[in-house]
């Protein structure tokens, strides 16, 4: 049987040193119950002169019934009620019940007396003797209410329902059942009222009047030391330990079609088990059940058997089995030497509280709370799943609170040296609150753990003091070069002051000069401090790229202005970049000047100005070319004819000293020598289709004659000529110089070529006459057709001449009219007899087609 360590250590300190090695090795998983011995006036002023017989809870109080016969009531944390002392019995008091209300007590004891006390009145106060010991009794849950009958139970060996009634409102019994032995145990919960005899137990209906149902004691133990405990877990189910048995049952309704004469209400068991030891109590918990219980093994104490601790044992029933969920063993005070009949298991089940008594103690068991929860997870070292908690259910804690939990978890992990995972959890733990992280701050200083802190430390809400990113800034400084570099590129500089930073940079380099990173990192931080002049100066030195972005960035255009060949020295591309994108703040002559004895860095800027646009550069064209003849000769031939503003003889002389052919063939063509062009093409270069290419962009008659001449005892060339010259020169003019008997390669097949060629002219030319003359004819047909067209006039139309209207009523004032295709319209009189075929409006215009006129 499972046992938990820990529970006892919460139910009685001082008995820590009693729990066995063999409890100590059990699995440690966390208990269901917390356990508190209920102290004050219940221990000082009861238990030390006297001993609990019995117990009754209500949500208002505790009412102890002692040995010698006495009540008192408490409050739940043991302190008495004044005024609440009732001597009521001169023996011990058997049982206790309350109503619902908490408004009366019922007692019973062996002198025979069975007492109804009211708490707030005596009005409803009654005292019944009997010439035998009551062992039993249960008050009616309604008591205190008006019309309820002021009904009581009591058992000895009858069963005796005792109510108030008639016309003088006297006490009257009724028996309800006997001749099975004691009645030793009554509950009483709404309709039903359960006892327990020696025989087993019974349920009465008190709605029908009618017993219900009977169940049988199924074990051979004495009833009189081993009690029948049953508690109501609601209205309809029964909860029975009776020795080491458990069962649950269940009050139903039967159906109305069943015609025996059985009573309407009967009960079904749902769950029974066996447990290895014996019940000294039953209550609910939710959907399990909690049961007190006591070995049924001794143990060896001072050479004389005495009893074990009792346990409290949460289980979930099933029919012939059950689930252990905890089972925890109870320091109980002085349990050596208690039988099973000497404890009692009380609840209130509305707020789970469990009261475990035993003639000198009475401990409460609740369920554990979200502060005891993390307790149990702190004390295990579980800081993370604490912290979890915490976070999700802080408005429920009363104990704890996240900013101590999370303190202790870092603690623990710095303590552990775990510094990568107490970095990590960080930002969960310490969120926005700038003295937390403060304070972890400097602790992981005190473990010179800062470098592991650094990436999570936050830079705005919260924004942690100067001084702390100072602190970690520092480390790096001294330690780590490469990291520092980094922090100080990263970090705003609106986290600490950079003058102080700046400061013991410098004080750090003057011990390493050779430092290159952290020259890189004092650049950085002069430019955050807006001392871009001592920057430049240091990203010079080093040859650091982001030179260029410093300079663009805060417009340093006029602290390079003597510095661009330096520039250019240090990265050509992005130097020439800068300078080309920013030629309204460095002209180009400046820089031209600048360069001129540097003709690659002078090539490489005014190269990318001319891919700009040429028109910025035009006047250092000259220059260009003898440039791009040095530096990139194949940019050279595109750029001569992209340009005119370079001297043509200067280009010649250059190309000429290199060796550039075609660079000289297009230049003499420019200059007007075609003939020393071709001899360069045919001579030097020896292509016969850039020859061709080249008279066909000339075309000149006297070029064509050169080539030819040139050509006529090459046979690669006549080929190449053969092949291309068809459409633009008469082959007739090249055929009969050919030499008799000269092989050509490929001569029939040049030969079919122009044959081809003048069918494929002739057939253009047949169809270009042919779509004219159809396009001639469409033409006219539709200048006919438009001529003949109807043109309208208006009413409101007047003669330009006279200003008349065209169109009259009176027919003694009608004239012809003449109307012409462009819509305008004269009068015949009006016009002059020379202008009856032409309008005399579209002819001072200039028009065309349509001023020739019609007379109508």
């Amino acid at each position: 049987m499972a046992t938990s360590s820990q529970d006892e250590r919460q139910v009685d300190v001082e008995e820590e040193e009693e729990e066995s090695s063999s409890e100590e090795s059990e699995e440690d998983v966390e208990p269901k119950l917390k356990y508190e011995r209920i102290g004050n006036d219940l221990k000082n002023k009861l238990l030390s002169k006297d001993c609990v017989s019995c117990l009754a809870v209500h949500p208002k109080f505790l009412a102890v019934g002692t040995h010698w016969g006495m009540i008192h009531i408490f409050d739940h944390a043991g302190n008495a009620v004044r005024d609440k002392e009732i001597a009521a019995h001169t023996t011990t008091v058997n049982q206790l019940s309350i109503d619902d209300n908490g408004d009366h007590i019922a007692s019973c004891s062996d002198d025979g007396r069975v007492m109804i006390s009211g708490l707030y009145t005596s009005e409803n106060n009654q005292t019944v003797n009997f010439d035998r010991p009551v062992k039993a009794v249960a008050i009616d849950p309604k008591f205190g209410k008006h019309g309820s009958g002021k009904n009581f139970v009591t058992g000895d060996d009858k069963l005796i329902l005792n109510e108030r009634g008639g016309l003088f409102n006297r006490h009257k019994t009724v028996l309800l059942h006997q001749g099975e032995g004691l009645i030793r145990e009554i509950k009483w919960k709404g309709d039903f009222i359960a006892w327990t005899n020696d025989h087993g137990v019974k349920i009465f209906d008190m709605s029908s009047r009618n017993r219900i149902t009977f169940i049988s004691k199924d074990h051979s133990y004495r009833a009189d030391q081993y009690r029948c405990n049953m508690c109501w877990k609601d209205g309809r189910t029964l909860l029975l330990a009776w020795a080491d048995k458990v069962k649950v049952c269940i009050v139903k309704d039967r159906e109305d079609r069943d015609i025996r004469d059985l009573p309407q209400r009967y009960v079904e068991i749902i769950a029974m088990f066996t447990i290895d030891s014996f019940a000294c109590g039953i209550s609910p918990l939710g959907d399990s059940l909690v049961i007190l219980t006591f070995e049924k093994e001794t143990q060896e104490e001072d050479n004389r058997q005495v009893s074990k601790r009792p346990h409290l044992l949460i289980v979930e029933p099933h029919m012939e089995y059950f689930e252990e969920i905890s089972n925890d063993a109870l320091s109980v005070r002085g349990f050596q030497e208690y039988k099973p009949i000497d404890y009692h298991l009380e609840t209130i089940s509305d707020e789970n509280l469990f009261y475990i008594v035993s003639p000198k103690d009475i401990i409460v068991s609740k369920e554990r709370d979200i502060d005891d929860h993390v307790t149990w997870l702190l004390d295990h070292e579980d800081f993370e799943e604490a912290v979890d908690v915490v976070e999700k259910n802080e408005h429920l804690l009363r104990k704890h609170s996240y900013k101590e939990v999370a303190k202790q978890y870092l603690h623990f992990l710095l303590e552990e040296g775990n510094f990568e995972e107490a970095a990590r959890q960080c930002p969960r733990i310490l969120g926005k609150n700038k003295e937390l992280w403060e304070e972890e701050t400097w602790k992981f200083q005190k473990y010179k753990q800062l470098k592991v802190l650094a990436p999570y430390l936050p830079r705005s809400e919260p924004q942690l003091s100067p001084a702390i990113y100072e602190l970690v800034l520092n480390d790096f400084l001294n330690t780590d070069s490469e990291t520092f570099l980094n922090i100080v590129k990263e970090w705003p500089s609106n986290l600490y002051n950079v003058q102080t930073i700046i400061t013991a940079t410098l004080d750090r380099l003057d011990r390493e000069r050779n430092n290159t990173v952290l020259l890189r990192a004092l650049g950085e931080l002069y430019t955050l401090e807006r001392q871009y002049e001592k920057s430049l100066a240091i990203y010079l030195k080093l040859g650091n790229t982001d030179v260029f972005q410093l300079i663009h960035k805060y417009n340093l255009f006029s602290s390079i202005s003597d510095k661009i060949v330096q520039l250019m020295e240090f990265d050509e591309d992005q130097a020439a970049k800068l300078l080309i994108d920013n030629m309204d703040k460095l002209p180009i002559e400046q820089v031209v000047k600048q360069l001129e004895h540097h003709e690659k860095f002078l090539f490489a800027y005014l190269d990318r100005v001319c891919q700009k646009d040429q028109q910025l550069c035009q006047a250092y064209h000259g220059q260009l070319v003898k440039l791009y003849a040095e530096f990139a000769p194949k940019k050279l031939l595109p750029f001569l004819k992209s340009s005119i503003h370079y001297p043509l003889q200067k280009a010649m002389d250059e190309c000429q000293v290199r060796g550039l052919i075609p660079e000289q063939v297009y230049l003499l063509g420019r200059m007007g020598d075609l003939k020393k062009a071709l001899t360069l093409i045919t001579t030097k270069l020896k292509d016969v289709t850039q020859a061709i290419e080249f008279c066909k962009d000339k075309n000149d008659e006297e070029l064509w004659a050169d080539l030819i001449k040139f050509s006529i005892d090459k046979p690669s060339f006549i080929k190449g000529l053969l092949h291309n010259i068809g459409t633009h020169v008469d082959p007739i003019r090249l055929i009969p110089q050919i030499q008799n008997g000269m092989e050509i390669p490929g001569l029939r097949d040049s030969l079919v070529k122009i044959l081809q060629d003048y069918n494929l002219q002739m057939s253009l030319r047949e169809g270009c006459r042919r779509i004219l003359v159809a396009d001639s004819f469409n033409l006219l047909d539709r200048l006919v057709k438009t001529q003949r067209r109807g043109v309208a006039v208006d009413s409101s139309q007047c003669c330009p001449i006279c200003q008349q209207r065209i169109i009259v009523t009176d027919l003694r004032y009608a004239s012809n009219v003449v109307l012409f295709h462009c819509k305008h319209a004269f009068h015949e009189d009006c016009l002059p007899t020379n202008s009856m075929e032409r309008c005399t409006i579209c002819s001072t215009q200039r028009r065309g087609p349509g001023s020739k006129g019609v007379v109508k």
